[in-house]
């Protein structure tokens, strides 16, 4: 699936049709440089998941976790993250579980201790905007790409 991007409230915009197209727990890649609007992205998710306070990227604390009711939600920025074995300390495989969905700025810093994607978020600069490519990779992956095109 691939979106064409504008400006920033279209990336908001994606992020909360995402959201509404994420019904149970997955793993999501967002990859893209600098400044290309992944944690937008992420601040358009959780408005879409119904979270109102401000959303701020987790760049020095790598992880940013959200309550809403009985879901959780992680917003994960390895960016500074210089060898994956950093992340072993941190637990995030434990932070996986049944109902939880990971929102992971910089996935390939997180090498095997990352779960693996449901769903991948590739967003490139254009002339137009952003490109952003959605690619699936799970039985559940497919099912939030299906939900997300029907929106």
């Amino acid at each position: 699936m691939r979106r064409v991007i504008r400006d920033e409230q279209e990336m908001l915009a994606l992020g909360g049709a995402l959201a509404q197209a994420c019904r149970n727990a997955a793993v999501i890649y967002l990859r893209g440089e600098l400044g290309a609007g992944k944690t937008t992205l992420v601040r358009g998710f959780m408005r879409g998941m119904g979270y109102g306070a401000p959303v701020k990227s987790p760049t020095y604390t790598l992880i940013e976790p959200y309550e809403l009711g009985a879901r959780r939600i992680y917003h994960l920025d390895l960016y500074r993250v210089r060898e994956a074995g950093e992340l072993a300390h941190l637990g995030i495989r434990d932070l996986y579980d049944d109902d939880a969905i990971m929102l992971v700025e910089w996935p390939e810093r997180g090498g095997r201790f990352l779960p693996p994607a449901d769903v991948t978020l590739d967003i490139d600069y254009a002339s137009d905007g952003r490109h952003v490519i959605l690619e699936s990779f799970t039985a559940a992956g497919n099912a939030i790409l299906q939900r997300l095109s029907a929106l």
